[in-house]
């Protein structure tokens, strides 16, 4: 058998071929770990980014506690209802409503006066709490934005407050129809009294996260629809406000 010169062996052109292949699929290997790992990373950040919006409750307003011309003075309490009233009102009614609920806008219609010359006349303080569970009946979050807008108009000035949700019931928009857009929503705050200054707030839905806690804190307390009427802390049936409200300040 003869042998090639210098005794070398033949190079093996398969033998360079696997070669470059087990090469290639190393290379396409990493590769693939390498996007698996950067995809892995990503999802990783979106997750945690997406728990700490979740888990951030947002700002919690700030209403003044002194009071306008008018002696009303407006604050916030532990469960977000915005309190309106004189220093030296004695008897608490609670509101519980929502701003696209058409059985609260019949009863803003018939006990609307009722409470703001109560109010106004030192009898009684109103804390409205104003929360956002029927969103999908709009389509565009319109109970959401409207409350946002409450806290925004009763941090400017809460004297107005209650001729602005008045005005806001007046015109609730149908369930179904969109909800007021945004800019209708800042023209009834200047109808209101209130300046252009709370555009951005309403705009920007900067209270936005606070509603979602306060709606579902409300719901976590018991209250199970809207309005939901309290006075001093009992529940009422809101057909009789007139009466709770004489009984309590007779205590």
């Amino acid at each position: 058998m003869s042998k090639n010169s210098g005794g070398r062996k033949k190079p093996n052109p398969l033998a360079n071929v696997q070669k470059a292949d087990r090469n290639r699929n190393l290379a396409i290997q990493a590769g693939v770990a390498a996007v698996i790992i950067g995809l892995i990373a990503v999802i990783g950040v979106g997750i945690a980014m997406k728990k700490k919006d979740k888990d951030d409750p947002g700002p919690t307003p700030t209403i003044a506690a002194a009071p306008a011309a008018n002696g009303i003075t407006g604050s916030l309490t532990d469960n977000g209802s915005i309190r309106i009233a004189k220093p030296e009102a004695k008897t608490t009614v609670r509101i519980v409503a929502d701003l696209q609920c058409p059985a609260c806008q019949a009863f803003e219609a018939q006990y609307k006066d009722l409470l703001e010359k109560s109010v106004a006349d030192g009898k009684i303080a109103v804390e409205y709490n104003i929360i956002s569970f029927l969103d999908k009946a709009s389509g565009t979050e319109y109970s959401t934005r409207a409350a946002n807008a409450s806290y925004c108009v009763a941090e400017q000035d809460p004297s107005k407050y209650q001729a602005w949700l008045g005005a806001m019931f007046a015109q609730q928009p149908p369930e179904g129809a969109g909800g007021l857009p945004d800019d209708k929503i800042i023209a009834i705050a200047e109808q209101a009294g209130y300046s252009d200054d709370v555009a951005s707030c309403i705009n920007d839905q900067k209270y936005s996260k606070y509603v979602k806690r306060v709606t579902q804190d409300a719901f976590d307390s018991g209250v199970q629809s809207t309005p939901t009427v309290y006075v001093d802390g009992k529940q009422v049936d809101a057909a009789q406000l007139p009466q709770a409200i004489a009984g309590a300040a007779g205590q």
